[in-house]
């Protein structure tokens, strides 16, 4: 390793370390000893494991469930019935039940944008998973609603109340990457998404992911988490967007892509490239940060900076002589260290909760309000428009609202 690589790493290490953590915890372990009583609108796969982690919460507790599948219902009773909660098939009539403070919206996208402006109209704070709204119509309308309230908002993009992401932005925002050009994102799985369907059941009903009249297929149940961690990173939304997708290896009746890639183009020119594909889940979920000076590689829970090369030398390259050539090596990257603010690694999705309670009994304006959720549904959304018709679409000066 030459010297100035060692030097480098050394430095950089010691800066990194010098790096200041979130100026302030982003929630407490204990949320000042006053319970926010949850009404759960959703009790699927994803809703099951909301109640889970919420169970481990201090002053966040549960008072009411509601799916509108019975067999959903029957499971939520027989985990966490007790005799002060209540259980609800229609969603609108847990909305009437006092109790209930706030509500957490758990449900297929296509009933988000109805759900959140009952739910807002009943007086209720509103955490609602991502993505925020069906398409870009119910987006904007959903900032009119919320911003003309005064309840809680908050999106369901986890990663933004992670410190390990709070760390990189900082990285980011000390200039450890020099000019960032490109980004590369891939969210991947190796699976046909489907789940089995009783003899009783709607196919449509159970996977409703694979139909576009309920769905905005991997956009924005898996590549939503990304581009809005990107929007935080670049502190904007994209100019355009192209791309393509195709059912090319699920071929088994669904109308969602299989398989997408899109490329965002932000100010200054920087180029954000999205990759989900549906068979295959090598490095699943992975993002590429590409500076002037460096580049950032995230993973779930570990993150590296491999700089770039500090030096270059004139040698002959592919036969061509006087060609550049790299005098260092990327070699091994630099873990990135960040605390954890109770130290107890919990899922992002936990720390989320956590900053949505806090926000309620602060009356604070949560991390991810109802604009960063807009701007991430309009990116979804566009990217399909742009997919279908493989043409590029253009982000519109009313989305600015």
């Amino acid at each position: 390793m030459d010297k100035s690589r060692r030097k480098f790493i050394r430095t950089g290490a010691i800066a990194f370390a010098g790096l200041s953590s979130i100026s302030a915890p982003l929630f407490a372990g204990s949320l000042f000893g006053r319970e926010i009583n949850i009404g759960l609108i959703g009790f699927g796969h994803r809703g099951a494991g909301l109640a889970n982690l919420i169970s481990k919460i201090a002053d966040i507790n549960i008072v009411a469930f509601c799916d509108i599948d019975k067999k959903r219902l029957e499971i939520a009773k027989s985990t966490w019935g007790t005799e002060e909660k209540k259980f609800y098939i229609d969603y609108k009539d847990l909305l009437q039940d006092k109790k209930v403070e706030a509500v957490i919206i758990a449900t297929p996208l296509y009933l988000h944008f109805p759900m959140c402006v009952n739910s807002i109209a009943a007086d209720k704070h509103v955490y609602v998973e991502k993505t925020m709204a069906y398409n870009i119509e119910q987006a904007l309308e959903m900032v009119k609603i919320v911003e003309s309230s005064n309840k809680v908002f908050q999106v369901g993009h986890q990663y933004r109340y992670y410190n390990m992401y709070h760390k990189l932005k900082e990285v980011i925002d000390n200039g450890w990457l020099g000019d960032i050009s490109h980004i590369e994102s891939q969210y991947n799985r190796n699976s046909d998404w489907r789940r089995p369907v009783g003899p009783s059941e709607s196919e449509k009903f159970i996977n409703w992911r694979l139909y576009k009249e309920f769905s905005g297929g991997l956009m924005a149940e898996l590549c939503a988490h990304q581009i809005d961690i990107v929007n935080w990173f670049l502190g904007g939304h994209p100019n355009k967007v192209t791309g393509f997708g195709g059912i090319n290896y699920w071929k088994d009746g669904r109308d969602v892509y299989d398989n997408v890639k899109v490329i965002y183009e932000y100010d200054n020119g920087v180029k954000s490239e999205v990759t989900s594909v549906s068979s295959n889940q090598h490095n699943s979920y992975e993002t590429k940060i590409l500076g002037s000076k460096g580049t950032l590689e995230i993973g779930r829970d570990k993150s590296y900076f491999y700089p770039e090369p500090t030096e270059k030398k004139i040698g002959t390259v592919d036969g061509v002589t006087g060609a550049t050539i790299e005098a260092t090596k990327s070699g091994n990257g630099i873990l990135i260290k960040f605390d954890s603010s109770d130290n107890l690694n919990r899922d992002p999705t936990a720390y989320a909760l956590m900053a949505f309670a806090s926000c309620i009994k602060e009356g604070k304006k949560p991390f991810c309000d109802v604009v960063a959720g807009k701007n991430v549904a309009v990116a979804v959304h566009l990217a399909n428009t742009a997919m279908d018709t493989e043409q590029t679409q253009y982000w519109k000066k009313e989305y600015n609202t």
